[in-house]
């Protein structure tokens, strides 16, 4: 009897199951897309127990006729795909046919759907994937798909879940994330009697950010609007080894190319927000949620020298492109997808938010400090955002869900309103002090029930025409006049919008490593000859590494060359950089080659080294400035492509608004 046999079907979707239900939000993620794929507007997602005990998804969609809810049961049975052909160009959200067969397998899944095409609805239920009932129901339009019981027949892998509050956490940022994708469109998440989502549609992308993050997150962020790029797609007959100098071309006017046009819009934050990590991070790929490198890359590349490397910003990407230019079947869940044109799409992203943030030019300020409450707070409050990506790092403090507090019935505050955790913390750090000054509330009326009103005192009010506007761009640097410095390393200047306050120090960096980059491009590095060429012992790793940088060094101002084993001497050095700091900037060079760059692109590496070039020469702190030299750096800095932050992701200036100050004295 021969060994290779086929197997059951139970056995074959339990398999599947292992790769498209990972965990509780796997299942909600399928159950929504279906939602969705189904043209539903409203919506609804409830939860039990993190989604072990309870996952219920109601939608208004289509629905569906009895003989198709039977065979959406089956193993691959799709409504969205006709032939192979299909595959090159997917337009919806699921495509594989695997999503319930799987869910049923591992659950008690009861599925009530009606389609507006019949008079009445079908309702199913399977456990375990084997059907138990199939029966005709009164049923409103849509589908109502219950799932219990999340891996009763696999102990194996109900044993590897995590948490409720993490798992719960997951669903939770999973449905946030379509309910950004899709603004037009109403999304409710409940967790038992706890309501933690509820968007209703909106006309445009920025007013479903502040109902998700709130007026806090969104003051932060710069938009993208709308920015397109064609690509000229080049013949067949062309060959590979020419096709990329084609497609990146301008298509001239005598040509009639094929066409392919990508559209990037959403939101990115000013390189004072910087993140641990990635989870504040959603791209979107023609609508679908994706984890992709190309584009992860290329958000990186946008803020390199702008932020630290070990800090990562927060991003809301939309890219929308011919689903033929993308491959969304590479990934079981479909997490993952391939460009047909990757190194494009790359340099088109990373290009349009560079130059965004080159054009918006977006001055940090001060945050304002939020007043502790000296009253008992049994229940503290935490956003969303907080909340998901304290469960994403696994934090150890241990919480419970209690009921929400209810919405505000007035303009919401700093804090975002939607959506909320009210969270019962087993054990907390102590309390950070706070000194700063309660906001204050001046209004015309008598105060409202449970806040306090204090008057304008007599000494004048000041002119409301002097309050600038709210957004303010370090394009006003060369209009400022400095004060004075504070502790010889920061320069106080005075504008008609408000105080800054300016780091000597990255100021003078930025404006270096921007002219070292540009005689860098135009060949015209200016060099010093030293008087006994310095002598440098590498190690093998590092001797590697030199061998693949030489040229790029010679090219940024150092004059080397090979001096016996594992030895090089330098004859020439930057203009810029002073003898004692010579062998420090090289060996930074070379661990920078050894360490994080090895695999990166030249270009990053000829900035790492510009950026240490500039570093070294710049004025150092606790150097005193007179009015001329503060005067030159302030306008020097204003001239600069990106005034935002040096080379290493430090930010620059600080700014204190008039606002801010006004209100600091009750003056509004």
């Amino acid at each position: 009897m021969g060994r290779i046999r086929i197997l059951p079907d139970q056995v074959a979707n339990k398999i599947a199951a292992g790769e498209v239900v990972e965990r509780p939000a796997s299942v909600v993620k399928e159950l929504l897309e279906n939602s969705l794929d189904a043209g539903a507007t409203d919506l609804r997602v409830e939860v039990e127990s993190g989604g072990r005990r309870l996952i219920r998804v109601v939608d208004d969609g289509c629905g569906m006729l009895r003989d198709d809810a039977l065979l959406a049961f089956e193993r691959h049975a799709t409504s969205k795909l006709r032939d192979v052909k299909d595959l090159l160009s997917i337009a919806t959200l699921g495509f594989r046919g695997e999503a319930l067969p799987s869910i049923a397998s591992v659950s008690r899944l009861l599925l009530e759907t009606r389609s507006a095409e019949e008079t009445t609805g079908t309702r199913i239920e399977i456990a375990g994937g084997k059907m138990l009932r199939c029966e005709e129901a009164a049923l409103g339009g849509g589908t109502v798909i219950t799932v219990r019981d999340l891996f009763y027949n696999v102990p194996a892998r109900r044993k590897f879940l995590r948490t409720e509050p993490t798992e719960l956490a997951h669903i939770a940022s999973l449905v946030t994330h379509y309910s950004l994708a899709h603004p037009d469109r109403t999304f409710r998440l409940t967790s038992g009697p706890t309501e933690l989502l509820h968007v209703t549609p909106v006309a445009t992308l920025k007013e479903r950010v502040y109902q998700v993050f709130g007026s806090q997150i969104l003051d932060e962020l710069v938009d993208i609007g709308v920015r397109e790029k064609e690509i000229f797609l080049p013949p067949p007959s062309v060959p590979p080894s020419e096709a990329i100098a084609e497609y990146r071309r301008e298509p001239g006017p005598d040509d009639d190319p094929p066409l392919r046009t990508f559209r990037l819009t959403g939101f990115f934050s000013r390189p004072q927000v910087q993140k641990a990590n990635r989870n504040s991070i959603f791209i979107f790929v023609n609508r679908r949620l994706i984890r992709d490198r190309t584009l992860l890359h290329a958000l990186s590349s946008a803020y390199h020298n702008l932020i630290p490397a070990s800090a990562y910003p927060f991003a809301l990407l939309f890219l929308e492109c011919d689903p033929g230019e993308v491959d969304v079947n590479v990934h079981p869940s479909k997490t993952e997808v391939r460009f047909r044109h990757g190194s494009f799409v790359h340099d088109f992203v990373r290009d349009t938010i560079r130059d965004r943030l080159m054009e918006s030019r977006p001055a940090p300020a001060f945050s304002p400090a939020v007043q502790p409450s000296t009253a008992a707070q049994p229940v503290a409050r935490l956003p969303y955002s907080e909340f998901s990506q304290m469960i994403a790092n696994e934090a150890p403090a241990a919480v419970s869900l209690a009921d929400p507090a209810p919405e505000p019935l007035s303009e919401p505050g700093p804090e975002p309103a939607l959506p909320e955790f009210a969270l019962r913390p087993t054990a907390g750090p102590a309390p950070r002090l706070d000194f700063s000054a309660p906001p204050l509330e001046v209004t015309p009326g008598p105060p409202p029930s449970g806040k306090l009103q204090r008057s304008l005192d007599a000494h004048g009010e000041f002119p409301p025409e002097a309050l600038p506007p709210p957004e303010i761009s370090l394009s006003v640097l060369s209009d400022l006049r400095p004060l004075g410095q504070i502790h010889e390393s920061f320069i106080i200047a005075a504008g008609r919008d408000g105080l800054w306050i300016i780091d000597q120090h990255v100021a003078h960096e930025r404006i270096l490593f921007e002219q070292i980059m540009k005689q860098r491009a135009a060949g015209r590095v200016e060099m010093q000859r030293l008087l006994m060429p310095l002598v440098l012992q590498l190690t093998p790793e590092q001797q590697i590494d030199y061998a693949r940088i030489a040229e790029e060094l010679h090219a940024s101002g150092f004059e080397t060359e090979p001096f016996g084993n594992r030895t090089i001497a330098v004859k020439a050095a930057p203009a810029a950089v002073g003898a004692s700091d010579l062998e420090k900037i090289l060996f930074e060079v070379l661990e920078i080659a050894e360490g994080e760059l090895r695999g990166a692109s030249m270009d990053d590496l000829r900035r790492a080294i510009c950026a240490g070039i500039a570093c070294r020469a710049a004025i150092k702190i606790n150097t005193r400035l007179d009015a001329a030299k503060m005067e030159w750096l302030l306008r020097a800095l204003a001239a600069t492509d990106c005034p935002m932050s040096c080379p290493h992701g430090r930010p620059i200036a600080m700014h204190y608004s008039t606002r801010e100050i006004l209100k600091a004295f009750h003056r509004i």
